[in-house]
């Protein structure tokens, strides 16, 4: 017993040895790796949110199968009634659709940043040593790219149904260029309310009520001349008008510089006014 022991205590203290080489190793191998810049955060949190459309693919159908439902819907129930052929509402439609979809989706910005918040995820990315908004801007930047196929599948169903944008393909890309724009300002109204409300369902069913009647009092669907005067005036200084109306110009050519300038100062506006609001909520917690 006794000559058989220090062999067992030899091996051991070996293995101790190693193990403690090797972490000492791995732990102090090369330089401490630096934290990363902005935009390199913000880049990863956009690509933590196309990941997980990824996984749950199931996501974009709010983006894919709904705006389709409302361009077969609104062409062929009311184009007859309200413009006298389809084709013709179609060719009126579309791009007040297309501004419809993508403002839509920008309520789930809020959701899904709510949704970090209330599972402890936002807690977690606090503790990172990272540009402390990045998450918040990558969110919206990987959110554009929701904002892109929304609108893309619209004009692509458009084109399905015989709709031809008379200032082509460059036309048809600089209106959805000037949607998302907007888009982005926009949902930093929902991030802010994504911080403060206590569930998703909050987010979401406060975020239609207020989209809802913002979208369908505008020109949207009919022109702001069929309307009684109260009603009327609210419309064409509705902000969703002005983007509706600029989308239409670009996409048939006969762009109205005014329309454009009111919707890049609103989509401006809207990110000075509620991004810090929504940084300030992010940093109190």
């Amino acid at each position: 017993m006794s000559d058989g022991q220090p062999a067992v205590d030899r091996s051991a203290k070996v293995t101790e040895g190693q193990i403690s080489d090797s972490l000492s190793q791995a732990l102090g191998a090369g330089a401490p790796a630096k934290p990363a810049g902005p935009i390199t955060a913000a880049f990863a949190f956009a690509w933590r949110g196309m990941l997980k459309v990824k996984h749950v693919p199931e996501q974009l159908l709010d983006v894919t199968i709904t705006p389709v439902m409302f361009v077969l819907m609104f062409t062929y129930l009311f184009g007859g009634a309200v413009a006298g052929s389809t084709a013709e509402y179609l060719d009126y439609i579309l791009p007040g659709i297309l501004v419809m979809s993508v403002i839509f989706t920008t309520v789930y910005s809020g959701i899904a940043l709510n949704t970090d918040l209330t599972k402890g995820v936002v807690d977690r990315f606090r503790t990172l040593p990272t540009w402390r908004p990045a998450l918040l801007v990558g969110s919206l930047l990987g959110d554009t790219v929701r904002y892109v196929i929304a609108g893309t599948v619209i004009i692509l169903v458009g084109v399905i149904m015989g709709y031809r944008p008379p200032a082509g393909v460059s036309g048809a890309a600089a209106a959805l260029g000037l949607v998302v724009l907007f888009a982005f300002g926009l949902s930093w109204v929902f991030t802010t309310m994504g911080l403060l409300m206590r569930s998703p369902n909050a987010v979401m069913n406060t975020g239609f009520m207020l989209i809802f009647p913002l979208t369908f009092m505008s020109n949207v669907f009919v022109e702001p001349e069929t309307l009684p005067d109260g009603l009327k005036w609210v419309v064409e200084h509705n902000p969703i008008s002005y983007l509706a109306s600029a989308s239409r110009g670009l996409m048939e050519g006969n762009m109205d510089t005014n329309d454009i300038t009111v919707v890049l100062v609103t989509a401006a506006v809207l990110t000075a006014v509620f991004a810090p609001i929504t940084g300030r909520l992010y940093r109190r917690g």
